[in-house]
Parts: C-alpha cells; structure tokens; sequence
C-alpha cells in the first residue's frame, strides 16, 4: 500500500504541519505529568455508578435525556453550595469534558473570520480547539512572574477585538490564579472592544487558595465559567466539564450541539459522583497539603517555583528542560514538559509518588553538583 501522509490528504490549510495534543503516556512507576486525582474514587461511590449505570442500562434502547436536565439541576445545586453565588438549572450546561464545553463556545461566538484571545503560557487546548473551529488564535501577554498584565492585556484586547477571550484561572500550566478586578477589568475591556463573550477557565479552581470567580457572572451575560469533574472529583475517566453563565449562553451553545450529546451512562455516572462530594473534595485538601508540600520542599532544594493554586507545580530553572525531563524520567518520575522555556510542571500526587519525585530531584541536584 501507497505510504500516505497527512500533509497528502485534502486537510484545511490551518492543520497542516500541525501536531495533535497529548502528553507522553509511559508505563513508569510515578506518574505525575497529566493533572490527574492519584486517588481511585471511594468503593461507596463505585458501587453507586454500578448502581447508577445499571438503572441507565435497562433504557439504552432509548436516546438519554438530550436536555441532562438532572444532572444539570444538581450541578448547580453543586456551584451554589461551593461556589457562593446561587445557579439554577438555566445556569447550567454540561458536555462531554471541559474542552467539548470550550469548543461549543468557539463554535457559537467564534469560528471563520472571527478570533479568540488567551495570555500566554496558558492551557495549549485553548489555541488548538480555536485552530479546529477555523477561529483565528492571538497570543496576548503575561508578566515575568506568568500573572496576567492587566494593562498590556487590556491593550491587546483593544487592538486586536477579540470574539471570544480566555482567562484561565488557575492556570495551567504556570499554577497561577487570577483576581477578581483582573477579570472585571479584562471583561470592561473585551465588552468595550466589540463586545466579547470571555471564558473564564476554572478547571483546577477546587484546589484553589481564591473563591471562585463564579459570582462575577451576575450582571455580566458575556461571561462564562467553565469546570471539570476530571481533576477534583478524580474522574478524568468521565470526561463531564460544564459551564454556568446566563440562560441565554447555555441557549446559544445548543444551536450547535451535537444530539443526545451526552450518553445515558455518563449522566448516570456524573450524578453517581456528585452524590459523594464532600468525600470527593476530603481528597482535595490532602492533594493542596501536598501541592504546598512540594512547593516548600522545591524551594528548600534551591528552585524557583510559581506560586500555585492548582493539584501542580511548575519549577525551575532549567538550561535544557528537555533533558531534565528525560533525567527524572530515568529514576522513574514521569513529569510535563509543557514547551515553556526554562520550565517543568509536576502533579500532586499521592505522598508516595511525592516522595519518589522529590528524591529524584535531590538525586538529579547531586548529580549535578559532582
């Protein structure tokens, strides 16, 4: 057979050349490079999806809830109690992970001859999803310190008037949050511009040492708040992310769902979940404790660390990130090199796994200073 290259098929002009998303996945003992919850969710809340997804399954004959009208209502239910600021269900929409909420917001306020804006280094899914949904991508600024230069970013936005803009918080991969006047000052600065509909990007903000950004949306009906059950709740297996803004987004975004986007079985699952919350967010605080811990023991070796409110950490500084990679990689420790120069993030996991990265990392120190 003819050896036939992406690059020889009829692809769009944008995808060529281009690279999919994705991070290593290597059987090594430690991994700590994809922002997963190491712990396995509790044998009560296994036995309630088998439960769950039993119910579900008698009806699969049957499309699932197109509206997942349940699982919304307790969503909000969910942003109410922990995010001080009351949702209903009018809030709230749901789809298969927070990068399908992302792309339904990019297909509804982007999309050919329109373009998104993020403050870069930020989550790279933000660009790519922007790239899939013909949205022209501008790279706007960030401070040395990777928080947002409000007057730079503001600057931007006025410049180039973005569609849609993003403001990830905590931010992936830097760790770092964003204030509040930071992002009323952006979204002044975005509904000034053209007006925008701006994305705050909230996926890790249950580890976060701020509230949530959450009530800013009261007033605001070009704002929208995206989550993520993969990081707080352990089930990236799920893959449920969800939005609340005002009734008139969660509207606009089912102009361009897919039908019976979400299976009878995720929602079962999702609900399953949310019934165990506070076990749930008991694993948060262990995983902050440890956050804070590797933060001080990095600190303590001689790193820089970026101050962070997500389940990581992002460290430094290296001459050849690469190779550090790798290095660690060798004792066993499988970290993110996320392409910022100088840099490496790793996960919070379990003490255990914590143990075993920071002896790699005194064991990397020493090896350096012979």
């Amino acid at each position: 057979m003819t050896e036939i290259r992406i690059d020889d098929l009829p692809v769009r002009d944008e995808l060529r050349g281009k690279s999919p998303y994705g991070a290593p996945q290597l059987d090594v003992p430690v991994q700590l490079n994809t922002n997963e919850n190491p712990y396995p969710l509790p044998e009560p809340l296994v036995a309630r999806i088998a439960e769950r997804v039993a119910e579900a399954a008698r009806g699969l004959n049957r499309y699932p809830d197109r509206d997942a009208v349940e699982l919304r209502t307790e969503l909000a239910r969910y942003l109410t109690r922990t995010g001080k600021h009351p949702v209903a269900l009018e809030n709230v929409w749901a789809a298969n992970g927070s990068n399908e909420v992302l792309q339904q917001l990019l297909q509804t306020f982007g999309g050919p001859g329109r373009t998104a804006i993020g403050f870069e280094p930020s989550y790279s899914m933000h660009a790519l999803i922007a790239r899939g949904t013909g949205t022209g991508w501008i790279s706007g600024p960030r401070n040395e310190d990777f928080t947002v230069d409000v007057e730079a970013a503001a600057a931007a936005i006025a410049e180039h008037r973005p569609d849609v803009v993003f403001i990830t918080s905590p931010n992936n991969p830097t760790g770092t949050a964003v204030a509040a006047d930071t992002v009323l000052a952006l979204y002044e600065a975005a509904q000034a511009a053209k007006p925008s509909v701006v994305v705050v990007d909230e996926a890790y903000v249950e580890f976060s040492h701020r509230d949530s950004l959450l009530p800013l949306i009261e007033g605001r009906p070009n704002l929208v708040v995206s989550r993520t059950m993969s990081k707080a709740f352990g089930a990236a297996g799920l893959r449920l992310g969800y939005l609340a803004a005002h009734p008139a987004v969660v509207d606009a975004v089912q102009l361009v769902r897919l039908p019976y986007h979400l299976s009878a079985v995720t929602q079962a699952t999702a609900l399953a979940a949310l019934e165990h919350t506070d076990t749930l967010l008991g694993y948060v605080e262990q995983l902050k404790a440890e956050r804070d811990r590797l933060v001080t023991e990095l600190r303590a070796l001689g790193y820089r660390v970026t101050d962070s409110d997500a389940n990581f950490v992002q460290f430094g500084k290296f001459p050849d990130t690469h190779a550090t990679w790798r290095r660690i990689l060798d004792r066993g420790v499988l970290v993110r090199d996320n392409g910022v120069p100088g840099w490496l993030r790793v996960t919070a996991g379990t003490p255990e796994e914590n143990d075993a990265f920071l002896d790699a990392v005194r064991e990397l120190m020493k090896e350096q200073e012979r």
